[in-house]
């Protein structure tokens, strides 16, 4: 079936809809990743957005389900250049996207595009399935609501507290769009979990006698998330605090740090990081904001940093017990060196 995606900026591009007929809109960025493609749209970091990929073939394997980082897909749409329709094993993505009422497109020159949101930056986007009516996705697409102005975090958190039993450490978790990975992160060290919605207050979580608070990852611009900074800065200095991707920003943003939009963001499975003693570790990512670390206060220490634009990715400040990295340490889809490190890091620390 016909596509059209438009722009905010009056661009256009066709293509072959696949899903279902109908539209959507979102902020249009792109991830580098070459695999884990399900965990990039199941993924509620990617809520309110459409995920442009830039590995040319997407759907080889199928739809691996024992890999969804959420059990519903929370891309509003996908963008790839070829669409496999007979993967080696599981269902064709196509046909999951109609069952499933998703759109997406294929056939499209997402390398022109790629360089277009690399140069310009990102972008607000509409995307139309069952039509080529350009204009009407590039009107849609300039109507279509910036991210900051948008509360998202309350979509994607558990409506009610939730705990899973372990033999380890008692660990709070405040639930701002966590990924299944970074659950079983913790959950196969012993962690014994008790899992909070977003708005959490901190009375509310003291009351659980928690070892340590781990802050998750979420969709959207951190400064919408005033419940959890509340939250989290009443905690600080009580408990020890581990955030990773937007609880890095949340808790950043507690201490008085300021947070900024990035042109493009990071979003992939091969963003070189520098840790503080040189050495250098290939991360997963996603996210479009990061903490200036020239406001964080006196006391912080930054212990990494992205090798491509230098731009903040973990600080830390011991004697509050604060412990963030903006990267993904459960690193799924790969690579996988920063999971141990850092995680092993966290149970120590509650020790």
């Amino acid at each position: 079936m016909k596509a059209v995606l438009g722009l905010e900026n009056g661009r256009y591009f066709f293509g072959e809809g696949f899903g279902v007929e109908g539209e959507t809109r979102g902020e249009l960025v792109f991830t580098t990743q070459m695999a884990g493609y399900m965990e990039a749209l199941t993924d509620p970091g990617y809520h309110g957005q459409i995920l442009l990929f830039t590995y040319p073939l997407i759907g080889n394997y199928g739809v691996d389900k024992e890999n969804f980082q959420n059990p519903r897909v929370w891309a509003g749409g996908c963008v790839i250049h070829e669409l496999c329709q007979k993967p080696a094993q599981s269902t064709p993505l196509h046909a999951f996207f109609e069952e499933h009422g998703l759109f997406g497109m294929a056939g499209t020159d997402t390398r022109h595009l790629t360089i277009s949101i690399r140069e310009q930056g990102t972008v607000r986007a509409a995307m139309i399935t069952g039509s080529d009516d350009w204009q009407a996705a590039v009107e849609m697409a300039k109507k279509t609501p910036d991210i900051s102005s948008r509360s998202l975090i309350p979509d994607v958190s558990c409506k009610k507290p939730w705990h899973h039993k372990g033999n380890g450490p008692t660990i709070a978790v405040l639930d701002l769009g966590i990924k299944a990975n970074m659950l079983r992160s913790l959950i196969s060290r012993g962690g014994d979990l008790h899992v909070f919605p977003h708005d959490t207050r901190a009375d509310e979580i003291l009351a659980y006698r928690p070892d340590g608070l781990f802050i998750s990852s979420g969709p959207g611009d951190p400064m919408q998330a005033k419940a959890a900074i509340a939250t989290v800065r009443e905690l600080t200095g009580q408990i020890p605090l581990f955030g990773a991707c937007m609880g890095n920003q949340i808790c950043g943003l507690s201490l008085g740090a300021e947070c900024r939009k990035m042109k493009f963001g990071h979003r992939g499975s091969n963003q070189p990081v520098r840790s503080a003693d040189g050495r250098i570790l290939i991360t997963n990512q996603n996210h479009g904001f990061v903490v200036d670390d020239q406001t964080l206060p006196e006391g912080c220490r930054v212990t990494y940093e992205n090798c491509n634009d230098k731009t903040l990715e973990g600080f830390e400040d011991p004697s509050l017990g604060i412990y963030c990295v903006q990267f993904h340490p459960e690193a799924h889809a790969r690579p996988c060196e920063t999971e141990r490190q850092y995680f092993d890091m966290m149970f120590r620390r509650m020790a």
